[in-house]
């Protein structure tokens, strides 16, 4: 007998409307191929680069709100290959990320590379801690060395999901975009080596 696979990914609604629509098969392709809970050290080294995140948060009655982030390179950090952070520094003072957050922990982050032009998505469920919290569960990240005001608090993101966001709708200024192309090598292949790690949505042996 095979083994059990994870419920499939994706809402109630993308799977009404992909069977509405015919893209079942590639929806399962998309699911099997290049969704996983976990990072690929692709991931990981790409996460080291990247200065900004789009963190999208929602309030228990499901009002949506989306915020972006700043730091250096790699201010969002592996903590291990499940596991991300990103410190919160002083800002406005209104809170609604956080604020959404401790009511509703689910979050999601979006990561847009204009350089390689590909993008990648993290979601799961966040936490949030104390930078004094913070420095004694994980003084590797918290004590590093960062210019300006210390962060106030931190947020811990268990992963429930990662994966690509491909690169063919991507502006550049060297060729014509190729709108809606299926081409795997336009679209960026499996730049993150999601191909080589066990989805737990995929067939099992």
């Amino acid at each position: 007998m095979s083994a059990r696979r994870k419920p499939q990914p994706g809402s109630d609604g993308e799977h009404l409307l992909q069977d509405q629509y015919g893209t079942r098969d590639r929806a399962e392709r998309f699911y099997q191929d290049q969704m996983l809970d976990t990072l690929t050290p692709r991931m990981v080294e790409f996460l080291g680069r990247q200065t900004q995140v789009v963190v999208a948060t929602a309030d228990p009655d499901g009002r949506p709100d989306a915020s972006v982030r700043f730091g250096e390179p790699g201010f969002v950090s592996a903590l291990n290959e499940r596991t991300v952070c990103w410190p919160e520094l002083r800002g406005n003072g209104v809170m609604t990320t956080l604020g959404n957050l401790v009511k509703n922990p689910w979050a999601h982050l979006m990561f847009l590379d204009q350089d390689d032009r590909i993008g990648l998505h993290l979601r799961g469920e966040a936490t949030i801690l104390e930078a004094e919290d913070m420095l004694d569960a994980h003084p590797e990240v918290a004590a590093r060395p960062q210019p300006g005001r210390a962060p106030e608090r931190w947020v811990v993101l268990r992963l429930e999901s990662s994966y690509i966001h491909c690169r063919k709708h991507f502006p550049r200024t060297d060729a014509p975009v190729d709108w809606g192309t299926d081409d795997v090598r336009a679209k960026g292949g499996d730049y993150f080596g999601a191909k080589a790690t066990p989805s737990p949505w995929a067939p099992k042996p």
